[in-house]
Order: C-alpha cells, then structure tokens, then sequence
C-alpha cells in the first residue's frame, strides 16, 4: 500500500493531535506533534529569562540561542505514543501546562522561529508515512500532503475539553482561564503575519464540536482509506 503524508491543522485544544496520534498508531505511520515543537521553545525561553514581565520575548536573544535547541520525540513504551524532548530532558508534562500555553502562541509568531521548525518538520516527513498535526501544516509545511484536515469546534466546547484534560491530570484548572486563552490564542495564531492558521484550499473541514473521540477517530480513518484504496 502507497504511503502518503497527512496533515492535520486546527485551533488549540480541537482534538486534533488525539486523533493524529490514534491513527498513525493504527495505520503504523510516524506521528509528529509540531505545536509541542512550539511548546518546548516556550519552555526554553521561559526557563532562559527571555520573557519579561510584560510577556514580551527578546527575540535578538532567542535568535542567537535558537541553535542550542534541541528538539526529538522518543516513544514512551508505557503510553505507545511520543513523548517530547528538549535537549535531552523528557518535557512532556511541562509543556502541557497553562503557563506554557499562555505564551506558546508568541513564539509560534516569531518567523525565525518558524522557518527553523518547518525546515526540521519537512525533514521528519521526506518520506511520507507521516501523520504530522499543527497550525501551517497543510499550507506551508507539506503543501502537496494528499490528506489535509482542518479540525475546528465552538471555543466554549474546546475550553471544557481542556479543563476536563487538565483535571485529570490532577492539575488545578479555572474554566473562565482557560476560554480565555483560548480565544486569545485563536485570534493571534490567525491574524500572525507569517503563515496565519486558515484550512487549506484543499481541506477537508471537520467541526467535531458534538462527536465522541471513537467517533473523530473513525472519520479520520475512512477518509485515510479513501486516499489510499
């Protein structure tokens, strides 16, 4: 069977790398979380000093450290899914928080910051059998994907999927916070000068405001066959 490139793009906390990560698992392909790309950047800046307190990122600076960061993935054999690596050091819990995720947006702005993400993503997915989800992925990053999917859903239901997320973690979560951020992050990952997040031309559209994970899932498979029969 032909491999094929799929790219998943879509607002913050749709769901989308869940069903990204379930069917490349399913179909064995090699699944990358480009936005936990972005997160360990953030992690890196906020742990170097380089916000200040008005949030504001010292771009000369992290410019010149951009080359002392070091992404991987490794696969975590108790979960069957990739964890997050920044220079070594296993990050996956960090970069999930809300304090991470009340910046992340920022960084993803910062072109230079994109241009040296995308460079690396295109290497991961040279020879196709990649699943890879983000915001540009089926329009800057792998253009020529054959499967492009925008997952979207209300803020209101996305911020409640997020706070549910992070009780289950056993992690503090305010629900107003949280809607907050996400609204806040949809406005400026879609109005950023360099590759705003838009559905590709060619993508398929998925609002999965009212379905069940198994129910995502399962679209997401058939429409893979689709490509691929």
């Amino acid at each position: 069977m032909k491999k094929i490139t799929i790219a998943i793009d879509g607002h913050s906390s749709c769901g989308k790398s869940t069903m990204a990560k379930d069917l490349a698992r399913r179909i064995g392909y090699i699944y990358v979380d480009t936005g936990a790309m972005y997160r360990a950047v953030t992690l890196y800046a906020m742990r170097h000093g380089l916000f200040n307190e008005a949030g504001e990122v010292d771009t000369e600076e992290l410019q010149q450290q951009m080359d002392d960061i070091r992404i991987s993935f490794t696969l975590n054999a108790e979960t069957n899914r990739p964890d997050t690596y920044l220079n070594g050091e296993c990050v996956e819990g960090e970069i999930r928080g809300m304090e991470v995720s009340s910046r992340v947006s920022i960084i993803a702005a910062i072109p230079f910051v994109r241009e040296a993400l995308v460079a690396q993503q295109q290497q991961m997915g040279k020879d196709k059998g990649v699943v890879m989800d983000g915001r540009d992925i089926g329009t800057v990053v792998f253009p020529d994907a054959e499967l492009k999917v925008f997952v979207t859903a209300t803020a209101e239901v996305r911020a409640e999927r997020r706070y549910k997320e992070l009780l289950g973690k056993g992690e503090q979560a305010d629900y107003d916070e949280i809607l907050k951020n996400v609204q806040e992050r949809d406005y400026i990952d879609s109005h950023r000068e360099v590759a705003p997040l838009r559905p590709a031309d060619d993508a398929i559209i998925l609002d999965n405001s009212n379905m069940t994970i198994p129910e995502q899932n399962e679209w997401l498979l058939q429409e893979y066959e689709k490509k691929v029969s």
